[in-house]
């Protein structure tokens, strides 16, 4: 009697046996589970800002990236600090020591729209659930004279969540995120060059006293 043994086959294609597949395919929908499921997530790292901050740029919430780094944009490919700093004429900063004192420096306060949120990954689109930060409490802490939002999302929870609570304007400023890759590093900074005005009145004010002809700038 002749025995038949079972065998696997390996896939012509990927050399792989039936077996491998299928441990590779559990493997793949187990990282896509990971990156498409919804979180509830608590923002865990706080305003920047000091006595002196007199603009208030706010985003939505932090990216997978900044929330590993527990400071604000994180992301390698997010452009947020070059646009800055390149309006500053200042070195991009390395460190969040750095970006700190890049930030007050510059009388910059820096802030997120949600304080709390279900979220997938570092997608704004799925953002739901909100729950505001306090901003009134930012408010009364600091002379902060315009408020910037950073990108359509931020912008929109803005509206529907601090504008009711504040009464107070913002203006809106098109993303810095690489997600938001058709807007050229050429057009960011045109759109954010709103802000150079303050920088520059900013470092006239640290490097002279009294009347100048620096406070032209601010005109």
């Amino acid at each position: 009697m002749t025995r038949k043994t079972s065998m696997r086959q390996a896939d012509p294609k990927d050399g792989r046996t039936e077996s491998g597949r299928r441990l590779s395919e559990r493997t793949v929908i187990g990282v896509m589970n990971e990156s498409t499921k919804y979180q509830r997530l608590r923002h865990e790292f706080g305003p920047v800002f000091d006595e002196n901050s007199r603009i208030l740029i706010l985003g939505s919430f932090p990216s997978v990236k900044s929330r590993e780094q527990q400071f604000y944009y994180g992301h390698p490919q997010n452009r947020f600090w070059k646009v800055l700093t390149n309006l500053a004429h200042e070195p991009p900063p390395e460190t969040v020591e750095e970006k700190k004192a890049f930030l007050l420096r510059n009388q910059i306060a820096l802030w997120d729209v949600i304080a709390e949120c279900d979220i997938i990954g570092s997608s704004d689109s799925s953002i739901r659930n909100v729950v505001p930060v306090d901003l009134p409490w930012l408010l009364e802490r600091t002379n902060i004279e315009r408020i910037y939002v950073n990108g359509g999302k931020a912008y929109e929870l803005y509206q529907k969540y601090l504008w009711p609570m504040t009464g107070r304007k913002c203006e809106r400023l098109p993303s810095t995120s690489p997600a938001n890759a058709a807007c050229t590093m050429d057009r960011l900074m045109e759109a954010w060059s709103v802000i150079a005005k303050w920088l520059r009145s900013m470092q006239c004010d640290h490097r002279l006293t009294g009347q100048d002809i620096c406070s032209v700038i601010t005109d």
